[in-house]
């Protein structure tokens, strides 16, 4: 029977003192509630005793999980605790005197969404090769036209498919690319040794055409697994954008300890894919997610904190999207004291001024 639960620490991989501390943390709150299970162990305990006898080897039935009402307090606890929001990190004020953070991100996906899970079809394929072939360069046209810098979140095999795309994008000097994933994979359904297998080889891949590592990561889907932010940790990574605890950065905590690590946050009002997808069941007309964007630029500038737009190639860089994106552009660029960065800039920015 294929059910997963918390996965299995692999062994022969090195543990950094911050994983060291992670593990204290759970060993400590393990010690003051040793008579209570983890809510993986309550799944187990109540469910595959009746289910496991009528599983047969390659059966893929999954077991249904316990509601949450019926979970102790304590188990609450330990899962809300797993990642959680820090110290608020937003500056006084951003470099040049700027009064809000611009960070626009292009989350290059391309044909590695229908790869993932081995069931491509032709028509997905070509839907992802137009993001390399045509959308990227109109995208940093308009990027080149205003010398706004971007963050581009490229799964390794996207740059396996189409390798131009690192020329393309490092032309300007301005842009910075990142990891997001391997071929796009979900975290949590891989083990603890896969996830970190293929978050290595992505770093890996990345590194060798860039030439230099990358710090900063987004999770495939915003994706986290229990194990991503400890693997985060061990493997030496600045900032993450994937998660939602704020619209300013701020420092994730794992277990409720300081991770060090920047946060800067993301949202799904602030990403095309579900809004601009024409078969998806939450597709709104590319005006009206104009406006919702110029709205939340809006409240950002007078809050004196940071917008942050996460976008794909294959979505926003189609003509009639492209115009919506510009004249977002132009909205941003009536106001002054804006700061365009790339995450990268951003997070070390918010890094040293909070004296991480």
């Amino acid at each position: 029977m294929n059910r997963r639960t918390t996965p299995p620490q692999s062994p022969g991989h090195p543990v950094s003192p911050s994983g060291a501390r992670r593990r204290g943390a759970r060993a400590t709150r393990g010690a003051r509630t040793s008579e209570r299970p983890r809510p993986a162990a309550l799944l187990l305990a109540g469910i595959l005793a009746a289910l496991a006898p009528a599983c047969q080897p390659g059966d893929t039935q999954q077991a249904e999980p316990i509601p949450g009402w019926e979970w102790p307090m304590d188990s609450v606890m330990d899962v809300v605790d797993d990642v959680r929001a820090g110290r608020d990190l937003n500056p006084e004020v951003w470099p040049g005197g700027g009064r809000v953070a611009v960070l626009l991100s292009f989350d290059v996906d391309n044909e590695t969404i229908p790869l993932r899970f081995g069931e491509p079809t032709i028509s997905d394929l070509s839907r992802g090769e137009y993001g390399a072939r045509v959308a990227l360069p109109r995208i940093l046209r308009l990027l080149d036209e205003h010398a706004i810098p971007a963050s581009f979140f490229v799964p390794a095999v996207s740059l396996m498919i189409a390798p131009e795309m690192a020329d393309a994008i490092q032309a300007s000097g301005r842009h910075e690319i990142a990891v997001h994933g391997f071929i796009h994979e979900l975290n949590s359904e891989l083990d603890r040794a896969t996830e970190r297998e293929l978050l290595v080889r992505a770093i890996d891949h990345l590194t060798e055409v860039m030439g230099e590592r990358p710090v900063g990561y987004r999770a495939p889907s915003w994706n986290f697994s229990p194990h991503t932010l400890e693997l985060l940790q061990e493997l030496g990574f600045l900032y993450d954008s994937s998660m939602m605890a704020d619209e300013r950065p701020y420092e994730l905590l794992a277990d409720g300890e300081p991770t060090g690590i920047v946060e800067l946050p993301v949202e799904w009002i602030l990403d095309d894919a579900p809004l601009l997808n024409p078969r998806g069941d939450r597709y709104s007309s590319p005006r009206d997610v104009l406006q919702v964007w110029k709205d939340e630029f809006d409240v950002a500038y007078r809050e004196g904190t940071m917008f942050i737009l996460t976008m794909h190639p294959h979505y926003i860089g189609h003509r009639s999207r492209i115009v919506v994106l510009r004249e977002l552009i132009d909205h941003i660029r009536s106001h002054d004291d804006v700061w365009w960065a790339t995450h990268r800039a951003a997070a070390e920015y918010a890094a040293e001024q909070a004296g991480l």
